[in-house]
């Protein structure tokens, strides 16, 4: 039967992750886990210069050894990315039984989750998977995204973001905090960035707005 993967995301910041490989898949999943302000350890007798350097700066953790038993314990994620086969079956066999989420890089089907393409664009996140098509077409699309999407979108967020917090902090009312969210999403204010007029809203604005939206 086909899977049907379950799209997520994950908070991993301060949470010990565990690669198993030092070549360039293990980087590629190194540097997407750093980015997200995971605590990870890399074990591999070897590292290609981008993970040595961050082994040097002290980024991660590195193990210079191959992989043994017991090496998944304790671990939120981990990512089997050795380019050994046997190797790879067997971390992700020691995970499972641990009840560990793991990502095989060799061949998907092996692990409990695969990793997609991503494309940020400041709060923006939005992530590109074909079930296992073919990454080629995955970083296509994700591409075709990073085109199409501008930076707009970035102030875009960043606006909703700050008036979402803002209507949470000073509203109580569950009922008068959903109105306000929804009437947030009415604002023209992505047509104003892009035709560059738009003003940053500040305190007194903000505070207007609400007052005013909530009376109606």
């Amino acid at each position: 039967m086909e899977t049907i993967y379950l799209p997520v995301m994950l908070d991993v910041r301060g949470r010990k992750c565990v690669v198993i490989g030092g070549g360039k898949v293990a980087e590629r999943k190194t540097l997407g886990l750093l980015e997200a302000g995971a605590d990870v350890a890399v074990i591999s007798p070897a590292l290609t210069p981008v993970l040595s350097e961050l082994a040097g700066r002290s980024s991660l953790l590195w193990l210079n050894r191959h992989y043994a038993p017991g090496d998944t314990r304790g671990a939120f994620l981990v990512y089997a990315a050795t380019g050994d086969r046997e190797v790879n079956e067997a971390v992700a066999r020691e995970a499972d039984a641990l009840g560990i989420p793991v990502n095989v890089g060799s061949h998907g089907e092996a692990g409990s989750f695969i990793t997609p393409g991503v494309f940020r664009r400041g709060r923006l996140t939005v992530a590109v998977s074909t079930s296992g098509s073919g990454p080629g077409v995955a970083a296509r699309i994700t591409k075709l995204l990073d085109d199409t999407i501008g930076g707009e979108y970035e102030q875009y967020l960043d606006f909703l973001y700050e008036m979402r917090r803002e209507i949470k902090r000073r509203e109580t009312s569950p009922e008068i905090r959903k109105a306000l969210l929804k009437k947030l999403g009415t604002l023209e204010v992505l047509d104003e960035i892009r035709a560059g007029t738009f003003m940053e809203w500040g305190p007194e604005r903000i505070a207007s707005w609400i007052a005013q939206n909530r009376e109606e």
